[in-house]
C-alpha cells in the first residue's frame, strides 16, 4: 500500500505538492486546535470553526470566528504561533532548516519545491536563500519580542514578566508574519494612543510584508560590501510601490475622514491613525480603531489597499505589489504611444506583463464572482461594501474585519477559507496547478488583428 502511494506523491508537481502540503498542515491543524489542550474550560470550539481557524492562521490572515483571547489556552496559541511561521516564511523554508539541522542533503526535487513556495524563477541559490530568510525572521522576531517584552512590563499592560513575554513573543511573530492575530482581545485598540507600540509594529509588519528578496538584498549592501553593487529592478520596483502604497493610503484615508470619523481627532492621532491603517490594510490586519465606524469611502479605499496586498516573496498575500505597479507602467507605456515598458533603464518582459494581466483579471473575476455568490447565499443581510471589505480582507490575507466573518453562513464562511488559501499561495500557483507542463510551440498561425475597446 506504500508503494503505489509513494509513487503517487513522486508524480505530483511541486506546485501540486505545495498545496497538498498546506492543505495537509491546515486539516492536522484543525485537529490539534480542538483537542482539549488547546480549548480553554469556559470555551467551546466546532471543529468547522477550528478549520476556519487553522486555514486564517496558515494563510496569515487574521479573521476569525471565535474571539482567540477567550478561546485558546497557551497551547492553543502556541500552535496558532506555529502556523504563522509556517505561512509566514514558507512551509519549505522551515522544511530546509530541518533537513539542515539533520545534516541531509537538500536535493534538486527538493529545491524545486523551494523555488515554488517562494515564487522564484530560479534553482540558483535557494538553499543559501532559505538559510538567509529564516535567520532574518528569527532575528527580527526575537528583536521585536524583546522589546515589547520590556515595554509591556515597564508601561503596566503587563502584571507580571510572565504574562509580558507572553504578549510581546506573540505578538512580534503575529506582527512579522503579517498574521494578524491578536492576544489582547480587541487588536490594539488599547494602543490607540501608544505610539511606540505602533511604531514597532508598523515596522515588524513592513519587513515582513516588502519582500524576502528585498531584505537580502538590502543584507547584501550593507554587510558585504561589494563592489559596484547594484539593487535589482525587482527590488527598485517593489521598494518604491510599496512606500507609495503608503504613503497614498495613510494621506487619502486621512483627506476622507478628516471631517468625518477623524473630526475630534488632534493632528497626531489622524496621522497615526492614517499611516497605521494604511500598512496594515496591506497584510495585517490589526487595528487601533473600530472600522465599522469609517466612511463607506473609507472602506473601499482600504479593500482597494487589502486587494493589491504586499509584495511577492513575502508573508503577505493579493496580487501582489509588481503585478500592480506593471498594470500600471504598460497602461501608461499604451497611453503615451509606446511599445514597450520601460523603467529604472530596463525594459520589462512580455511575458512577466502577461502575467500581471493573467493574475490581475483572474483575481477580479474571483472575488466578483465570491461577492455574488455571498450576498445571495445571506439573501442581502449585509450591506455590499461590508461584504466586499470582507472578501478583499480574505484574499488579500489581510485580516481586518467589520465582524462580518461570524455572522456568515457556513458556505459564506468556506468562501471566505478559499480566499484566504488563493491569497496566500498565489494566483499565479493556483493557475500553474491547472496547466500541463510548457512546452515549445511546434508551429504558429498567421496573425491577425481584431478590434478591441
Amino acid at each position: 500500500m506504500l508503494k503505489p502511494l509513494k509513487k503517487r506523491v513522486l508524480r505530483l508537481s511541486p506546485v501540486q505538492f505545495i498545496i497538498i502540503g498546506y492543505m495537509a498542515t491546515i486539516l492536522i491543524a484543525s485537529a490539534l486546535l480542538t483537542a482539549p489542550f488547546s480549548v480553554k474550560d469556559s470555551a467551546s470550539l466546532s471543529w468547522y470553526e477550528a478549520l476556519f481557524t487553522a486555514t486564517s492562521a496558515v494563510s496569515v490572515t487574521g479573521l476569525y470566528v471565535v474571539n482567540i483571547y477567550e478561546t485558546f489556552t497557551p497551547i492553543g496559541n502556541l500552535i496558532l504561533i506555529v502556523l504563522f511561521q509556517i505561512g509566514g516564511i514558507g512551509i519549505m523554508t522551515l522544511g530546509t532548516f530541518i533537513y539542515i539541522i539533520l545534516g541531509r542533503n537538500v536535493t534538486l526535487s527538493h529545491r524545486r519545491l523551494i523555488m515554488v513556495d517562494q515564487n522564484r524563477s530560479s534553482l540558483a541559490g535557494l538553499v543559501r536563500l532559505m538559510k538567509l530568510v529564516f535567520f532574518m525572521a528569527m532575528i527580527f522576531e526575537f528583536i521585536g519580542a524583546l522589546i515589547f517584552t520590556v515595554y509591556f512590563y515597564a508601561a503596566g499592560y503587563a502584571p507580571t514578566w510572565k504574562r509580558a513575554i507572553y504578549e510581546g513573543v506573540y505578538h512580534s511573530i503575529a506582527s512579522f508574519t503579517n498574521a494578524g492575530f491578536d492576544i489582547f482581545g480587541n487588536s490594539l485598540m488599547d494602543f490607540s494612543h501608544d505610539y511606540f507600540v505602533q511604531l514597532i509594529t508598523i515596522l515588524l509588519i513592513v519587513l515582513g510584508a516588502i519582500g524576502f528578496p528585498v531584505l537580502i538584498e538590502v543584507h547584501e549592501y550593507w554587510f558585504r560590501k561589494q563592489e559596484n553593487f547594484r539593487f535589482s529592478l525587482f527590488t527598485k520596483l517593489t521598494a518604491l510601490t510599496y512606500l507609495g502604497l503608503l504613503i497614498a493610503g495613510a494621506v487619502s484615508l486621512w483627506l476622507i475622514e478628516d471631517h468625518l470619523y477623524y473630526a475630534d481627532m488632534s493632528w497626531h492621532e489622524k496621522l497615526f491613525q492614517s499611516l497605521f491603517h494604511s500598512v496594515t490594510a496591506r497584510s495585517a490586519g490589526f487595528t487601533t480603531m473600530d472600522v465599522n465606524e469609517l466612511s463607506t469611502a473609507s472602506h473601499f479605499l482600504l479593500s482597494a489597499l487589502m486587494f493589491i496586498g504586499a509584495s511577492p516573496s513575502s508573508a503577505g498575500g493579493g496580487i501582489r505589489t509588481t503585478t500592480f505597479v506593471l498594470i500600471i507602467l504598460t497602461i501608461t507605456t499604451y497611453a503615451l504611444g509606446r511599445r514597450e515598458v520601460r523603467v529604472f533603464k530596463r525594459t520589462i518582459k512580455q511575458d512577466d506583463i502577461i502575467k500581471s494581466f493573467v493574475v490581475f483579471t483572474s483575481a477580479m473575476i474571483l472575488l466578483v464572482l465570491s461577492i455574488i455568490v455571498i450576498d445571495s447565499v445571506e439573501l442581502s443581510r449585509f450591506s455590499l461594501h461590508q461584504i466586499i471589505f470582507e472578501v478583499c480582507s480574505a484574499f488579500g490575507t489581510t485580516g481586518l474585519s467589520s465582524g462580518l466573518s461570524a455572522e456568515l453562513s457556513p458556505i459564506s464562511q468556506f468562501i471566505l477559507m478559499a480566499l484566504m488559501f488563493l491569497g496566500r499561495i498565489g494566483m499565479l500557483t493556483v493557475i500553474f496547478y491547472f496547466l500541463p507542463s510548457r512546452r515549445k510551440e511546434a508551429f504558429h498561425y498567421p496573425k491577425e488583428d481584431i478590434i478591441i475597446g
